[in-house]
């Protein structure tokens, strides 16, 4: 039972994610470059406390490492300016489409053959995405297009470095430590003209230390109970949580495209879980 609510924890942190980035960067509230680095920031602190309470801090760098710390900053940074190019609806096609493909092919060079079911259930879930965000996407644009692209391929390959880990808080903690002052520094050196409001930084702030440090570091918790295919998968429901929050919470109207698209992800998941173990 543990590691499916902490799967859930994880995944309900992305949706959050999801939702606190699109709050203030498709309403103007602070630039994408500040975004990403008070969000990596933010992490790397509320994280680094969260090891020394726990007594650990000596050895935090140790479980980090250089390759997974600059696909965390890929990620981070690709996905902020990415965001004010392109609409949520294509930019979450791009994302967790990207995502799918990198982990699947991490998946297959390790050596792991994903039952057919896997392979079902991600179809199932990439048609589902499409029902609902396709229809409204407006043209994208080529350069917010590529940065998306890279920050699916920095999430796949954090999330795949992830099932390797022994000590999942201190391996993101170090992650976001080594990533944050070169986050920082993108920030200093990339001009915009956006203005940065207390609320935007409120926002950047509850990303970074509580959807993103701590949400990773129960995803890192998680990954190495999960198969790099099935972890894939699992992800593709992250835009229907984000959604059904936003029907609860903000009294958002629910779509008969909603209900379609999560049917099918919600099928493909149940497949990709289910029938693997069936056959066994």
């Amino acid at each position: 039972m543990r590691p499916i609510l902490l799967t859930v924890f994880a995944l309900t942190a992305f949706a959050a994610n999801s939702v606190l980035t699109r709050s203030a960067l498709a309403l103007d509230q602070i630039g994408p470059g500040a975004f990403m680095a008070i969000r990596l920031a933010s992490g790397a602190v509320m994280l680094a406390g969260l090891v020394a309470f726990r007594g650990g801090l000596g050895s935090m760098m140790r479980h980090g490492s250089v390759t997974s710390a600059a696909s965390l900053l890929l990620y981070a940074a690709a996905f902020s300016f990415a965001y004010v190019t392109l609409d949520a609806g294509l930019g979450a096609l791009i994302l967790f489409g990207g995502t799918q493909i990198t982990m699947f092919a991490g998946a297959l060079l390790k050596g792991e053959r994903p039952p057919p079911a896997r392979w079902v259930g991600s179809i199932l879930g990439m048609i589902g995405l499409g029902i609902l965000f396709a229809p409204g996407a407006s043209s994208p644009d080529l350069f917010g297009t590529a940065l998306m692209a890279f920050s699916a391929v920095g999430w796949g390959i954090y999330s795949l470095r992830g099932r390797e880990v022994s000590a999942p808080l201190r391996a993101t903690a170090s992650n976001f430590i080594l990533a944050a002052p070169v986050g920082i520094l993108l920030w200093l050196i990339i001009p915009s003209d956006a203005t940065t409001s207390m609320n935007g930084i409120l926002l950047a702030v509850a990303s970074g230390a509580l959807a993103s440090g701590v949400g990773y570091a129960v995803w890192y918790a998680t990954l190495p109970k999960l198969d790099s295919s099935l972890a894939a998968i699992l992800q593709l429901t992250v835009p229907i949580i984000a959604l059904f929050g936003g029907m609860v919470f903000l009294g958002e109207t629910m779509t008969w495209a909603f209900v379609f698209s999560a049917t099918l992800i919600l099928g493909g998941v149940f497949i990709a879980i289910l029938w693997p173990s069936r056959a066994k």
